[in-house]
């Protein structure tokens, strides 16, 4: 690489992966149980590849007999016996050909899909920071580039191989029978095709892992891009992008063509070096042959054999670089299968029946990052209904107690608790179904706005979507859209506008009816009149459900029971909103910069108009 890793910032600086991987019997291993639900398919596959491997050499075989035999002995009948016999191993030969080919494309599609199934099964477990410190193109590459580097191992390496190793097993065995001298010397020879083909290969698998790699740089730039392209139309950076983008597209040609020399150089080279270990054992045996030492036939049916047996060493050399790639791919799948989640729940968590909504944080300091703490002894308590509004500059940890409370992460230090109860003790998923959570970027799934309302409770009846949209006065609103309910969203919400997007993902909320609802700077793409119309449904989502508030607008949190003003990881103030401005604090201060931030003169309600700078 040349240039930029990232087509956008060109910061990114991940650890970089190995550049080669050698056979692994580990990984083999754990490969091969992934076939296990396909045993019946996997042990047909075997027994067609012991059956394809005796094939060829026995066609060979049957070939000098017919020629030791028939031909040379003027028989007419034995020679279309003979010529029958060959055409129909030759049909057993292309059947058993079809069908090991057809079982080894269904085992490795059976395979890889199972693969996938576990990387997303997984995929969803895994902890927010991986998401954070992962970019999304590698995260494809392990489902792409490397799960179809594993079929490619599955399919054809490995099946393959046994084929061909078979073959020369064989066929050895029937040049030692013939002529053990003569079959000597193809075994002393063996080793130099095989110290030319390993050296090829050491540099063919450097290549094709620097193929690989530049992929992977592709396939991550380029989702880099297509997430970005609003950041990059708005600064004009498509020129510039494009630029560095043609760079990395670029190298990997350069690195594609410099794989296809070097197997350019070793295909020939390995291909020229068997023909001449094939014309000197061509030279021994002839004169064996002349010296009365071995017959004629031997003679063919040794020069067949031997070109079964210096064949497969090419073939080998060519799948022993593929199953490099194989392993690496392997390996990078089974590194994101084996990346643990922050946490399990323990054997003894329990289901959390009954929400009553009661969340007491006791001294609660939490970091992402070791050493670097964001929440510091930070303690509250939020009573059943309450609703709790969060406030204070960025950075000074009102996303992260949301984060803390939605169990996306666990206290480092401190004790949380749901209803009394640590909240470790409290099985995840039974936790977070009693709860719904608006965020600032309201994500929507390809489908219709009713998929996407329903995403929390898929039964809900179409009636109760309709109630639940009337209940928060924006049924006016879903229906202005070009196919009502059924209007088609986009991939992460296109084509519907951003407020939109929080009506709908409002009315998904409340459809679910948690018991803990959290609203994260939920209201800050909705423009005034959207908002007033939400302002007084919002009681109808709060009501009797205790709810954690970060403010965009102070609008939103000026009937909060409790608001909390953190400063540096920690609580600095609490109270009610009138409360704290008689007080002269810190929130005091952050409301007079609303005014001081507001259009124009000051508005009748300023609450309802002005923004949080943060």
């Amino acid at each position: 690489m040349t240039r930029g890793v990232s087509v956008l910032t060109q910061v990114h600086r991940e650890t970089p992966e190995a550049e080669t991987r050698p056979l692994s019997l580990r990984l083999i291993r754990r490969l091969f149980t992934f076939t296990r639900p396909h045993r019946h398919t996997r042990n047909t596959l075997l027994v067609l590849v012991l059956i394809r491997a005796m094939q060829l050499p026995a066609l060979a075989w049957l070939i000098g007999r017919v020629i030791g035999g028939p031909i040379s002995g003027l028989d007419p009948v034995g020679l279309a016996i003979g010529a029958a016999g060959y055409g129909l191993l030759a049909l057993l030969t292309q059947w058993t050909f079809y069908y090991r080919s057809l079982y080894a494309l269904t085992l490795g599609e059976g395979v890889i899909c199972d693969l996938r199934k576990a990387l997303f099964r997984h995929l969803q477990r895994l902890p927010m920071s991986f998401f954070q410190d992962t970019r999304l193109g590698r995260v494809i590459s392990r489902f792409s580039s490397d799960s179809e580097a594993v079929r490619a191992g599955v399919q054809n390496v490995l099946f393959m191989s046994l084929v061909q190793a078979g073959q020369m097993l064989f066929a050895a065995a029937v040049m030692a029978w013939y002529d053990w001298f003569l079959f000597l010397i193809i075994v002393l020879m063996s080793p130099g095709i095989w110290l030319l083909t390993d050296y090829f290969r050491r540099q063919l698998s450097r290549a094709y892992r620097a193929v690989q790699e530049s992929f992977s740089r592709v396939t991550a730039t380029l989702a880099e891009s297509v997430g970005g392209i609003r950041v990059t139309q708005g600064f004009v950076r498509e020129e510039k992008n494009a630029g560095l983008f043609f760079d990395l597209v670029a190298d990997h040609s350069r690195f594609n063509l410099d794989a296809a020399r070097a197997a350019g150089v070793f295909i020939p080279m390995l291909e020229f070096s068997t023909q001449v270990f094939v014309a000197l054992v061509l030279l021994v045996g002839g004169r064996r042959v002349l010296q009365g030492q071995m017959e004629v036939e031997h003679l063919y049916q040794f020069i067949l054999m031997s070109g079964l047996f210096f064949g497969p060493i090419q073939a080998l050399g060519s799948h022993y670089n593929q199953a490099l790639t194989a392993m690496a791919g392997a390996e990078r799948v089974f590194h994101l299968l084996d990346t643990p989640p922050l946490w399990t729940d323990p054997p003894d968590a329990a289901d959390a029946a009954e929400v009553r909504g009661r969340i007491e944080f006791r001294n609660v300091a939490f970091g992402y990052v070791p050493g670097r703490p964001v929440l510091r002894n930070v303690s509250f308590v939020a009573e059943p209904g309450q609703t709790v509004a969060l406030v204070g500059h960025t950075g000074s940890g009102k996303t992260t107690i949301i984060n803390l409370i939605s169990k996306f992460y666990l206290p480092n230090s401190g004790d949380l608790l749901v209803d009394g109860r640590d909240i470790r003790m409290i099985r995840t998923a039974s936790l977070q179904r009693r709860m719904g959570i608006v965020l600032q970027e309201n994500f929507l799934f390809t489908g219709t706005v009713l998929d996407n309302i329903r995403y929390g409770k898929p039964d809900a009846t179409r009636e109760q979507v309709v109630q639940a949209a009337r209940k928060l006065d924006c049924l006016d609103l879903i229906a202005e859209l070009p196919d009502g309910f059924n209007t088609r969203v986009g991939e992460r919400g296109a084509g519907i506008s951003l407020g939109q997007r929080q009506l709908i993902c409002f009315t998904r909320a409340l459809l679910a009816d948690p018991r803990i609802l959290i609203l994260d700077e939920a209201t800050s793409s909705v423009d005034t009149l959207t908002e007033a119309r939400i302002q007084k449904s919002l009681a109808t989502l709060l009501a009797d459900r205790t709810s954690f508030v970060v403010a965009h607008r102070l609008s939103t949190i000026r009937h909060a029971d409790l608001v909390l003003v953190l400063a540096g990881g920690e609580i600095v103030e609490r109270g009610r909103h009138e409360t704290l401005l008689a007080h002269g604090g810190l929130y005091t201060e952050l409301y007079r910069q609303f005014i001081r931030s507001a259009d124009g003169g000051q508005p009748a309600d300023p609450l309802d108009s002005v923004r949080h700078p943060c």
